[in-house]
């Protein structure tokens, strides 16, 4: 067993400092030049998280410019993507006031807003001491960028002493490839590297780093909170951390294919009726990996295929009840989306390649095999460019389609809507009606009480508002698979899906969209 954070970080830091002193220069290898691929696990689902597809890219080498770039949006939802390079820290991180935002100093403030990516590019992104806040808000991509000892005492302080935290009302956030680093745990100032609390939902941590921490990260801050879930890690790295990883407290969350290595007190920690899926995950020199630990009310667990490489376990008794040291399920989770599972002993390999920041955002193929995906070219100017649909996505066709709307006595739902519009609008047949989403982008589904098989799509703006719709996506509702995605109003198609509800995903505009009918046919 390996030694609480706080001692074995000595040597480390002795190391920095004489770096530090004799001025030398630690290469960082070359970051990726934007956000590649799409998000997964959980964050795919409520409607997806695309971030600031679609919308303005801008570069920031302070904290004050990515404060800067998110105040100076024509609203608090209209997409933007920020490309961050170089050190972000106290002395460059000053609140921006604007309608569009709601910033402060020493901290990057993510609050009531939605549509943003933060990615790391060109030589690396780090947030050196300052922390990320998410607060009231949605559809956030955090991706290829380093925070590191955030602390909530001492000096300086910033963000509760959280690397990244999500609390009041947040939906739908991916965070990819970043490295979480602390210095020890919180007698020396430091809080979690990954917190969610108060009622946020729909979030994936993938192929990203956590360590040297006392506490990896929460979901839920007290026993009665657990308004919380639909947590997805996968492919993470989590390293000499004493415990939380994570703390679970209600809600369901989904573990696969992560690599936990000296998890000193104890590791995945499942109570008040939280349900935690682990698949396929390996646990190395660590001590209480899973299970119920500080508190009598329980927790629960669906475990399968996992490695225990010198893993120890304590006996049960009174609050603290782990799973081992021979895991069994106590219950099932269901997972509504697709996700392909690496064989447990070759995640310590491929989590190495493919975690943390400046890694080249290399993923998995689910055989073990780490790919580099084709990045997507970053934007050089500063105004929004029009969306180029991929040649291999549909084109909508000028034809109206034949055969039923099987829209026509369908249900209908979707995300936030304008005021005076209404989801029925759309599949009422009556083209002087309309749904518009509460901003610029938005969602809106069609669904029935039983599997109705669909191939093709009309989405038909309303008057007045034609050539507003920018991006798109078509989402299969019940798996959350993406069937096609492309721009422009029109007749999509799609190979036939039987399904039973369908969400058609505006994810950028030109003025706020109007949707007057979404019809749907079988082919």
């Amino acid at each position: 067993m390996r030694r609480p954070v706080a001692l074995r970080l000595h040597a480390a830091l002795a190391t920095m400092a004489v770096a530090a002193a004799t001025g030398a220069v630690l290469s960082l290898p070359e970051a990726a030049s934007a956000a590649t691929a799409g998000a997964t696990g959980y964050a795919t689902q409520n409607g997806g998280t695309t971030g600031g597809a679609g919308g303005q890219t801008v570069r920031a080498t302070t904290g004050t410019a990515i404060h800067a770039a998110l105040c100076g949006r024509a609203s608090s939802s209209t997409p933007i993507t920020i490309e961050v390079e170089g050190t972000i820290n106290h002395g460059n991180t000053s609140k921006v006031s604007g309608e569009s935002c709601s910033t402060a100093d020493g901290v990057i403030e993510l609050k009531q807003i939605s549509n943003v990516t933060i990615v790391g590019v060109g030589s690396g992104a780090v947030f050196d001491q300052v922390g990320i806040h998410i607060r009231e808000s949605s559809n956030i991509i955090i991706q290829n960028v380093t925070v590191r000892n955030v602390k909530k005492s001492g000096s300086p302080t910033s963000n509760g002493g959280d690397a990244i935290g999500m609390e009041s009302n947040v939906r739908n956030v991916w965070v990819d490839h970043v490295s979480l680093e602390a210095s020890g745990g919180e007698s020396e100032g430091f809080d979690g590297l990954f917190d969610m609390k108060d009622n946020t939902q729909y979030v994936t941590l993938s192929y990203s780093t956590l360590r040297n921490s006392g506490r990896g990260g929460l979901i839920g801050s007290s026993e009665s909170d657990v308004s919380n879930g639909y947590v997805t890690f996968h492919h993470n790295l989590y390293e000499n951390i004493d415990s939380r990883a994570p703390l679970l407290r209600g809600g369901i969350a989904h573990m696969y294919n992560n690599h936990y290595v000296s998890l000193n007190e104890s590791g995945i920690n499942s109570r008040a009726g939280a349900r935690a899926k682990v698949d396929n995950n390996y646990f190395e020199d660590s001590k209480d990996v899973l299970g119920t630990f500080y508190t009598d009310a329980a927790g629960y667990w669906q475990v399968s295929g996992n490695v225990f490489d010198n893993v120890t376990w304590s006996a049960r008794s009174g609050d603290n009840n782990p799973a081992g040291p021979d895991p069994q399920s106590n219950t099932t989770v269901g997972i509504p989306y697709s996700y392909r599972l690496d064989a447990a002993s070759c995640v310590p390999g491929v989590v190495s390649q493919t975690a943390g920041a400046n890694k080249g955002l290399r993923v998995s193929d689910g055989n073990c095999s780490p790919q580099t995906p084709t990045p997507t070219p970053s934007a050089s100017t500063s105004q929004p460019s029009t969306p180029t649909p991929d040649p291999t996505t549909s084109t909508p066709a000028p034809t109206q389609p034949g055969g039923t709307n099987l829209s026509i006595g369908a249900g209908a739902d979707g995300s936030s809507k304008a005021d005076g519009t209404s989801y029925g609008n759309v599949r009422d047949g009556d083209m002087s009606t309309y749904w518009s989403p509460a901003g610029s982008t938005g969602s809106v589904s069609v669904k029935w009480g039983s599997a109705t098989t669909v191939s093709k799509i009309n989405i038909r703006e309303a008057a007045g508002a034609t050539g507003r719709i920018g991006s798109w996506r078509v989402v299969n509702a019940d798996t959350g698979a993406v069937l096609t995605s492309g721009s422009g109003a029109g007749v999509i198609t799609f190979p036939s899906t039987s399904l039973r509800k369908i969400t058609f995903e505006i994810t950028s505009s030109n003025g706020t969209p109007r949707v007057a009918e979404f019809e749907t046919y079988a082919g």
